[in-house]
């Protein structure tokens, strides 16, 4: 790892010429970037089982990989000149295959995007009848106090009225 620092320098025949000088200090010696099998002193002789022992499977993997690959060639260079034959038969049968997929996709997220929503508007009205009482509560308060108010306001014009009578009738 090196460490740099960077720092300028005022000459001192003038303030406006600047340089720049980059210094470098080493701090680690750079031994290579891998250690080497030498360094550690070889591989441990569990490694070396792992490896002698996932050879052979992957030697295995590999021999059937090459056989799937070669068949399906083979089957493909067989199989392609019966589907240009039979292309005036197979291209619409495909076509009308993925469109019966599709829509049969379509319709089940028709499906579910309808029962979501019904859903959602269940939870909504059981959400709004379970706080329906408490509003009823308050309307019927409010009701109360507004009746309680105009029941007096009532009274007190009575009395004005009244109040206003018997001194014009004085």
């Amino acid at each position: 790892m090196m460490h740099f620092s960077l720092y300028r320098a005022l000459h001192p025949s003038s303030m406006a010429d600047r340089s720049h000088q980059l210094q470098v200090h080493p701090q680690h010696r750079y031994n290579g970037g891998f250690k080497t099998q030498r360094d550690s002193g070889g591989p441990s002789a569990t490694k070396i089982f792992i490896v002698l022992a996932l050879l052979p499977v992957g030697g295995t993997l590999l021999g059937l990989f090459g056989i799937t690959l070669v068949s399906s060639l083979i089957g493909l260079a067989v199989v392609t000149p019966l589907f240009l034959i039979c292309s005036p038969v197979l291209v619409p049968t495909a076509i009308t295959i993925g469109l019966a997929v599709a829509g049969f996709i379509t319709s089940g997220a028709f499906g579910l995007t309808g029962l979501t929503s019904l859903t959602w508007v269940l939870k909504y009205f059981r959400r709004a009848s379970a706080s329906m009482p408490q509003q009823l509560d308050e309307a019927k308060k409010r009701m109360q106090e507004v009746a309680i108010q105009m029941g007096q306001k009532t009274k007190e014009v009575g009395q004005a009225i009244q109040n206003k009578a018997q001194e014009s009738g004085k």
